[in-house]
């Protein structure tokens, strides 16, 4: 595990944000923080992500880990960077884009899904490839990668809970992206700020349980 890893590993679970405004954002990651984790990875399905990330920085510091999700563009994760955010996130990896995000010099975490697309996410040199949706194979499927990339920092998005996070480290996940299942849209939809904060409290516990 390299160095630059060690704020994502220590996190262990990234909560993947998506919010209809800068404000539920906001309050949405604070009710997640509160419960315990703090790995928040602000969309771009975020309206003013930048932002949200800039403003998340401002009250937490080095005590949360910021970064940004659903980068699809370059000016967006020069927009991020600019902003604080400490790792930048992409559900695919384009290689144009990868370079962009690479030259930020922020963790760079990238999409894949099958061994090919793996082979590119490390021949460009993303610190972590994101394996998405990685519901479709299951902590079984995650797995079966780690056969022909053994060393690969892996990181399952799609399909985490608290019931499976023990599986899916047992199969060799670095950290894990949580969408649905903690930043759930209904509970952001309705300001349910009590419900996400317990969601969040039952990773926290499922996280303290796996590393014992």
């Amino acid at each position: 595990m390299t160095d630059r890893l060690t704020r994502t590993r220590d996190s262990g679970v990234l909560a993947v944000l998506r919010a209809p405004t800068p404000a539920a954002a906001l309050d949405a990651a604070e009710a997640i923080i509160r419960g315990g984790i703090t790995g928040i990875e602000v969309t771009y399905s975020t309206p003013d992500a930048p932002a949200v990330i800039r403003e998340l920085i401002a009250r937490h510091g080095a005590a949360a880990h910021i970064g940004a999700g659903t980068v699809t563009t370059p000016a967006q994760a020069l927009a991020a960077a600019e902003a604080g955010a400490e790792f930048l996130v992409s559900p695919g990896t384009l290689p144009d884009l990868t370079r962009a995000m690479l030259d930020t010099d922020r963790v760079v975490m990238t999409g894949a899904l099958t061994p090919t697309e793996v082979m590119v996410a490390l021949d460009l040199g993303v610190d972590v490839v994101k394996i998405f949706p990685a519901s479709l194979g299951g902590p079984s499927f995650l797995g079966a990668l780690r056969g022909p990339f053994p060393d690969a920092p892996l990181m399952p998005t799609g399909g985490v809970k608290p019931d499976n996070l023990a599986d899916w480290f047992a199969a060799g996940a670095v950290a894990v992206g949580a969408g649905g299942d903690l930043a759930n849209g209904t509970s952001i939809a309705a300001s349910d700020w009590d419900d996400l904060e317990a969601r969040a409290a039952r990773f926290t516990a499922a996280l303290a349980a796996v590393r014992g």
